[in-house]
């Protein structure tokens, strides 16, 4: 392909101007940009990725939802440091704050565990609710690729 036709192109556009954030992209629970630079473009791999983390998101909110008893807090200190590296990874910031905040209650024995927990689920049920928009409804059907589209 020669320049002049290359420069023509509608995929390479030199004199785009950024566009600023959408509200709706501003607030998305999950940071695609960080997604792809995880994933070094992969489009494929995102999916599969956002597929996985769907997965184990929704055993682990299943789970927060159980009534809490004495002496579960290790294994509920596990599973939200287990979630807060999983949702760092693919951009679900959120998320991965609200684990970090619930996990660091449960180790301080902090009073607030409760309602930490609750905004963990809220944030949960936010990514996996993009996940299944972003993954066109792929995510109900399991983690593997050959159920997306």
């Amino acid at each position: 392909m020669g320049m002049a036709k290359l420069a023509d192109s509608t995929f390479l556009n030199c004199e785009a101007q950024p566009q600023p954030l959408s509200e709706a992209d501003a607030e998305s629970p999950i940071d695609l940009v960080h997604l792809s630079r995880q994933t070094f473009g992969d489009h494929d791999l995102e999916r599969e990725l956002l597929a996985l983390f769907d997965a184990q998101a929704a055993q682990f909110a299943k789970r927060l939802r159980a009534p809490a008893a004495q002496g579960d807090a290790d294994w509920r200190i596990a599973l939200a440091h287990t979630i807060k590296g999983s949702a760092r990874a693919i951009g679900a910031f959120e998320v991965g704050q609200a684990a970090e905040a619930y996990e660091q209650a449960l180790r301080g024995a902090d009073a607030s565990a409760a309602e930490k927990s609750e905004i963990l689920g809220a944030a949960i049920g936010r990514a996996r609710g993009a996940i299944a928009l972003l993954l066109g409804g792929a995510a109900q059907n399991g983690p593997t690729g050959k159920y997306f589209r």
